[in-house]
């Protein structure tokens, strides 16, 4: 059964960074491309970044690039979601996705605010 588990959100001024992580269990992580996506209420979910397997080519949404780094660490089962230079509207729940079984995790809420 696939499993993934976000963690890291939380309350950061604008300007600041949080790092979110996301562990996946029952399939094979290495193999796997995953992504991150967020989403505010009353809002489609929106797709942030993305990382592919062995050589792990990313892609950012042009709202984060720059800002916004994705990796992935294939011994601990983790991908991470390095987020500098906040704004309010990075403001939203995070999730992140196995892109081959297309299954998500529980979500991470991030909220920057003054």
């Amino acid at each position: 059964q696939v499993h993934l588990v976000e963690s890291g959100g939380g309350l950061v001024q604008p300007g600041g960074s949080l790092r979110l992580s996301c562990v996946g269990s029952g399939f094979s992580f290495p193999t796997s491309a995953m992504s991150w996506h967020r989403q505010v209420p009353g809002k489609e979910r929106e797709w942030v970044a993305e990382i592919g397997s062995v050589i792990g080519v990313t892609n950012y949404a042009d709202s984060v690039k720059g800002r916004f780094t994705i990796t992935r660490d294939d011994g601990k089962n983790t991908v991470y979601l390095q987020m500098n230079s906040l704004k309010p509207e990075d403001t939203a729940v995070y999730y992140c996705r196995n892109i081959v079984t297309g299954s998500w995790g529980q979500g991470t809420q991030v909220t920057v605010s003054s």
